[in-house]
């Protein structure tokens, strides 16, 4: 009797309805990024802290057969960035537009299916993963995500752009929490840095990212 109600309890939990879900908000990982025009192509560490609302990127990539490196925090709640050079322990800060997004499927977005990544065959072998799609914030266009069923911890996202066309993200080596705090803080030789003034308008993340590369 016990195991036919087991059995009903986990087929009940199967048969549900996936829901759009939030990612942890402290993450620490890696991603890839390639975009359709432009030739661009990025690897990026990431930490994420949507509580402090901070964002730290530590790129290499090549854009135009040239290659690049770029290591930037965006603190949101400063709208301010700090793009670190620690080559030579300078910093430049610039101002941040924009209100920090954090790592969601919106309640809104609609879901396009549920699949096992890699194979359903034996214990361990496959990922149970969810994909979305919705509009990108100020209707700026559309995206599709897809995220793991159990943590909404991020797997792909693509959305599209006037200057890239498709931009693909790929996430790996994903871990819950901030392994080293103190890369969301700006490095001592960064505080005495002043703002960048003049004609500069102030930019947020893609501005910040095209402008660079």
């Amino acid at each position: 009797m016990k195991l036919l109600i087991l059995s009903c309890l986990l087929a009940g939990c199967l048969a549900q309805e996936p829901r759009p879900c939030s990612s942890p908000p402290l993450l620490t990982g890696a991603f890839t990024m390639s975009t359709q025009k432009g030739n661009l192509w990025v690897y990026a560490k990431y930490l994420y802290d949507a509580m402090g609302q901070r964002i730290r990127l530590m790129e290499l990539g090549t854009y135009e057969n040239k290659t690049f490196s770029y290591d930037v925090l965006l603190l949101y709640r400063e709208a301010t960035v700090y793009e670190i050079h620690r080559h030579n322990r300078t910093c430049n800060k610039r101002p941040l537009k924009g209100d920090f997004q954090p790592m969601v499927i919106p309640k809104d977005a609609s879901l396009l299916g549920q699949v096992i990544l890699g194979s359903s065959s034996g214990p361990g072998e496959g990922l149970l993963v969810n994909t979305w799609t919705g509009d990108l914030p100020e209707k700026a266009g559309k995206f599709m995500s897809t995220v793991t069923e159990f943590g909404c911890i991020p797997v792909s996202t693509v959305f599209h752009t006037d200057q890239f066309g498709w931009v693909l993200f790929s996430y790996f080596d994903n871990v819950i929490g901030i392994l080293d705090p103190d890369e969301l803080n700006p490095p001592a030789y960064c505080q005495h840095a002043e703002m960048k003034a003049g004609d500069e308008e102030p930019v947020d993340f893609f501005s910040l990212f095209n402008n660079k590369h």
